[in-house]
Parts: C-alpha cells; sequence; structure tokens
C-alpha cells in the first residue's frame, strides 16, 4: 500500500492528459511538444514521462525511469529527516545553596546538552522557608547563563512561577551545525567498521528531576 501512496504522488505517461507539456530530462532538450509527441520519446528510450510541475503552464514532465525516481525521492526524504536536529529541553535543577563542586558538574553537563543542539531549562526550586533565598537564586541563574555564554544564549531570563525560579538557554546555531557535521562523521564511521563495542551505562548523578 505504502508504494501505491508513492506512485499516485505524480501522474505518468497515460495518466497525463492535457494536450501538451514542457519536455525535460537528460540528453533531452528543454521544449513544448505535444503529449503524444513526449509519450513517444519516452517509449523510444526505455523511459516514463512524468509530470513533475502540473501547475506549470504547460506541465513540466521529465523523462526518466520512474522506478529509479521513486527511489532518489526517497532517500533524499530519508537523508534531510536525518538531518533534522530533534531539540529537547533539558532540565536541570538547583537548590538555593548548591555548592560549587554540584554547580560544576551541572554546568559541565548542560555544555553538554547545548552542544548537542538541546535547550537548557535551568531552575531553582525553593523548599519551604528557602523561598526567602529568590534573590541569591536569581544570581545563581544569571551566573549559569553566563558560564554558559559560548554555548548558548539566553531565551528567557530568571522568573519566579511559585516555588520555581526558570531560565531557558537555546543552542548557539554554529554549535548545532557542527553537532550535524559530528553526526554525519560518526555515521561514516559506523559504515566502516559496524562492530563496536556496546557503551557503559553511566551510573553517576543524577541530573534531570533530582530531589534534594
Amino acid at each position: 500500500m505504502k508504494n501505491d501512496k508513492n506512485k499516485l504522488q505524480y501522474r505518468i505517461n497515460r495518466q497525463i492528459r492535457v494536450p501538451e507539456v514542457r519536455i525535460v530530462g537528460d540528453e533531452v532538450d528543454s521544449q513544448v511538444i505535444s503529449t503524444r509527441q513526449a509519450l513517444q520519446l519516452a517509449e523510444q528510450k526505455g523511459l516514463d514521462l512524468v509530470e513533475i510541475s502540473p501547475n506549470a503552464a504547460p506541465p513540466v514532465c521529465r523523462i526518466i525511469d520512474y522506478s529509479k525516481f521513486l527511489y532518489q525521492q526517497k532517500k533524499h526524504q530519508k537523508e534531510l529527516k536525518a538531518k533534522q536536529v530533534r531539540m529537547e529541553v533539558k532540565e536541570i535543577r538547583f537548590g538555593p545553596q548548591t555548592d560549587d563542586h554540584d554547580y560544576n558538574f551541572k554546568l559541565k553537563h548542560a555544555k553538554g546538552f547545548l552542544e548537542e543542539g538541546n535547550k537548557v531549562k535551568a531552575y531553582v526550586f525553593f523548599r519551604g522557608r528557602s523561598i526567602l533565598f529568590k534573590e541569591q537564586g536569581e544570581v545563581l541563574l544569571l551566573r549559569f547563563a553566563n558560564d554558559l555564554e559560548e554555548f548558548g544564549k539566553v531565551e528567557q531570563m530568571p522568573v519566579l512561577e511559585g516555588k520555581r525560579m526558570t531560565i531557558f538557554i537555546s543552542p548557539k546555531k554554529t554549535l548545532v551545525k557542527k553537532s550535524i557535521k559530528a553526526e554525519d562523521s560518526l555515521d561514516k564511521e559506523e559504515r566502516k567498521a559496524p562492530q563496536q563495542k556496546a557503551k557503559k551505562e553511566y551510573t553517576g548523578p543524577k541530573i534531570e528531576g533530582e530531589d534534594f
């Protein structure tokens, strides 16, 4: 059924019922001729007449191998999909009195998230009377954004909502492009050496949604 849907995307050969078309293709002079002549020319070459621009005046048709054409279209779409950056929002939680060791640990992971093309949502959670330290929480988030300046830009300044003060940082476009190139390079290496040792599962401290 999937192949049938693909075939219905374009009118081909006898399905093309307009009186004349503009033909294009390899080793074919671009010209406007009758549809009947275009069909005869395609048959002589052992190829298909495929309508690729039905809204043009007259419609544009290519003289090509239709099966090969569909394969190339499918391959192109697959490549585009593979290169799309899937941006996720990664959460990092702080306490209002986070120590330097914990701060640096989370800063390191935030850099990694941004390099991978993900957004970072960092927030300070105020529990109970710790809401009295909201200014301290704001300073912490602004310091965090400043330390990530090379990797991302502030999308939203610190905002206090209920017991949370949140800041959003989005990745810089240059880093996203580098990430795509790195993935392409990795794909090529994987094709050369498909058998690789499995990565060890990370068992270190939890970053997202951790409890204090």
